[in-house]
């Protein structure tokens, strides 16, 4: 599987960022087209509302990353804010386009960024705990969002579901020690469940960059700086049955019962 996996820093004017977006991926050919978290719109300043941004699942980004699939022959995934029932505060929400540009899978993300002294769920809603998987050429894609790689706990339900690969769209903030917990989590979650890991996340003042491929054995393919661009490698379904031949640690889970 090709894939292709772009960074760059959204910013709060949409056609700028569409414009961006048209730009990165012209003359893409790919099998996976991986955009960041956030690139319809960026968070911008914790004052700005984000409910009078919101686009719904019709509206002109995802549109245009169906357009975007068309032209490359792939599916695209990248991150929005959706319309939600609360005026003020929408969904952080993924789209994977198809290469015919239907809509595949949508993923609101789950856990919201509430940390490191940031409130997101001040300005987002959290969507259901219900694992997002679909299927690419034969290999089933589970879709994270950013602060989600925290918990372990997803990725195993991403597995449980069928996940051979996590897409990660990311806008992993800047800040002592969280290029190391971004690089560490990513690898980890690659590990622990024999998956590759693609990695697309935004860059600038506000973030780390750094997006990679890593594979199911947690070594990262291929990775970029914090640089604007793309990157171009390949998913191997192959790797991905040698690494569980080799490490059947999926086979050797084990129930425990809930603390009484």
């Amino acid at each position: 599987m090709r894939v292709v996996l772009t960074q760059f820093s959204a910013g709060t004017d949409v056609a700028a960022n569409l414009d961006t977006i048209r730009r990165l991926t012209d003359g893409v050919a790919a099998d996976l087209l991986v955009l960041p978290e956030a690139v319809m719109h960026d968070f911008g300043d914790p004052a700005l509302p984000l409910g009078p941004v919101a686009q719904p699942l019709d509206g002109p980004f995802v549109a245009t990353l169906a357009a975007v699939a068309r032209s490359a022959g792939a599916v695209v995934v990248g991150g929005m804010f959706e319309r939600s029932d609360d005026v003020d505060r929408p969904y952080n929400t993924l789209v994977a386009v198809g290469p015919d540009g239907a809509l595949l899978a949508t993923y609101r993300k789950a856990h919201l960024y509430d940390s490191f002294g940031y409130r997101e769920s001040s300005r987002l809603l959290a969507g259901a705990a219900v694992p997002a998987v679909f299927t690419v050429d034969g290999v089933r894609l589970g879709l994270l969002t950013c602060y989600d790689l925290r918990f372990p706990e997803q990725g195993r339900a991403l597995v449980d579901a069928g996940a051979d690969a996590f897409v990660v769209p990311a806008a992993w903030v800047r800040g002592p020690l969280k290029e190391d917990h971004w690089q560490t989590l990513l690898r980890a979650r690659a590990i622990e469940n024999t998956v590759y890991v693609a990695a697309a996340a935004q860059t600038g003042r506000a973030y780390c960059g750094l997006t990679q491929l890593v594979d199911p054995l947690g070594v990262v393919v291929a990775a970029l700086g914090d640089e604007e661009g793309r990157l171009a490698s390949s998913l191997d379904p192959a790797r991905i049955a040698a690494a569980r031949d080799r490490n059947p640690a999926l086979l050797h889970r084990r129930s425990w019962p809930a603390p009484s």
